[in-house]
Parts: structure tokens; C-alpha cells; sequence
């Protein structure tokens, strides 16, 4: 039996690919917003201290962003007030904006799992906080088609950490993992956090196939998005 649908975002709901130039055209759009001119050494400093901090393999508790990012523009002789910080934070995000978009059948799998009476949700790892990634559900028209959504810049925990699984299953009035449905496309992220809750694991395939060594292996896979629907089926029916 089956009551909830929850899903990853990046890769899953949406492509999210990592761009190295954007990390240069986010930080000159942080400035600009707060009346600053471009530093290269900005970037340079972010590169060598931050970005491994953001990389790290293995970490389950979730870097505080913005508070790095404070950091980083301290370290180059920039104070911020908060205002600025949330504008700087906001013209990066938009930065961004070319290395994501929404899979084309991503809000008619939603309406139709809804359809069939399932409460959904999302979590996501995001280092962005929240009120950006809520933001852009919204602007996406995925919010409106979710019954909640959980990012671990929010929860302070990555996947495959339970904290932001069992944060969901929460909003979702205390769902019973093991009558919950997991789709995502990371093998030591989704599938690991997931399953070691009891959930049923689907590995989301359409972006790209992940391989991670010694990571515990999906109960489904899915091509494309629409064969979540004839798995949700299948499980439902047992």
C-alpha cells in the first residue's frame, strides 16, 4: 500500500548541472546588487577557502551559506548589513539561473499522482536558503502541486542524514516511511536515506545514471519521469 510520493529536486524534478563560470557571474551579480564593483579576488578567495567546504564528501551537516558568504566578503575588506547580504544572496541565486530547469512532464507526473489520491513531497539538499529554494518551487509551479517541501539549508542536515526525511514524512501528517515512495537520482544521497527508513526506492534515470561504490541499490529504476507513475502503481497494488 502506498500513501506518499516524495521526491528529489535537482536531477530529479529539474536539471541542475554545475557551471564553474557561474561561479564568477554570481559572485560580479552579488556585488553589482549591493553597489559594488567586480573583485576577482572575491572569487579567488571563495575558490580556494569555500568551495571545498561546499564539496566535501562524506559531511552530513549542511554549511550555514550565508554566513560563509559574509565570511568571504569580509576576508576581502566588505561588510555587509543583512539587507545587503539577503540582495547579494538573491542577484548569485539568479546567477544561476541558466544551470536549471524544469523537466518537461515534471508537473504532469505531480497532478497525476495527486489524481490518485497521494500526498507529495520534496527534499532536497540546497546550500541556498530556503526562502530562495521555496521562491523558486513557486516560480516553477511545482510548490502549488506539492503538500510540502524540505531543503536541508532549513533542516541543517544533508541526505542521507533522516533528519530531513523524517521533517518531511512530518509535514506529511506523520506518514509511515514504509508506506512512502522515494524518488531520486543519487545512489548514496536518495536511495541510502531513503531506504534505511523503509521506504521504497526509485533511482531517477532520465538526467543522467549515478554510480556511487558500495551504495545500496534502488528497489526500482526509473527512465523517465512517467514510469514513476507505473511504479507508484505496482506498489500501491501491494
Amino acid at each position: 500500500m502506498l500513501d506518499a510520493v516524495l521526491f528529489d529536486l535537482g536531477d530529479t524534478l529539474m536539471r541542475w548541472s554545475w557551471d564553474d563560470a557561474l561561479v564568477d557571474a554570481g559572485h560580479g551579480a552579488g556585488l553589482a546588487a549591493i553597489g559594488r564593483e567586480p573583485l576577482p579576488e572575491l572569487t579567488a578567495r571563495f575558490r580556494e577557502a569555500y568551495l571545498p567546504l561546499l564539496e566535501a564528501p562524506g559531511v552530513l551537516e549542511e554549511v550555514e551559506y550565508p554566513g560563509l558568504v559574509r565570511q568571504v566578503l569580509g576576508d576581502v575588506g566588505i561588510a555587509i548589513s543583512d539587507d545587503e547580504l539577503n540582495r547579494f544572496l538573491d542577484a548569485e541565486h539568479g546567477a544561476w539561473a541558466p544551470a536549471r530547469f524544469v523537466a518537461g512532464t515534471t508537473h504532469a507526473l505531480l497532478e497525476a499522482l495527486r489524481d490518485r489520491g497521494l500526498r507529495l513531497g520534496l527534499v532536497s539538499n540546497a546550500i541556498d536558503p530556503p526562502w530562495l529554494m521555496h521562491r523558486d518551487l513557486e516560480r516553477e509551479g511545482i510548490a502549488e502541486r506539492l503538500d510540502a517541501a524540505v531543503f536541508s539549508s532549513e533542516v541543517g542536515w544533508r541526505k542521507p542524514h533522516r533528519a530531513i526525511f523524517d521533517r518531511a514524512l512530518e509535514l506529511l501528517g506523520g506518514v509511515d516511511p514504509k508506506r512512502t515512495l522515494f524518488v531520486g537520482d543519487s545512489l548514496a544521497n536518495d536511495v541510502a536515506g531513503a531506504g534505511a527508513l523503509g521506504m521504497t526506492t526509485v533511482q531517477a534515470l532520465w538526467f543522467h545514471a549515478d554510480a556511487y561504490p558500495g551504495a545500496p541499490q534502488p528497489d526500482y529504476q526509473a527512465f523517465t519521469q512517467m514510469d514513476v507513475l507505473n511504479i507508484a502503481a505496482r506498489v500501491s497494488a501491494t
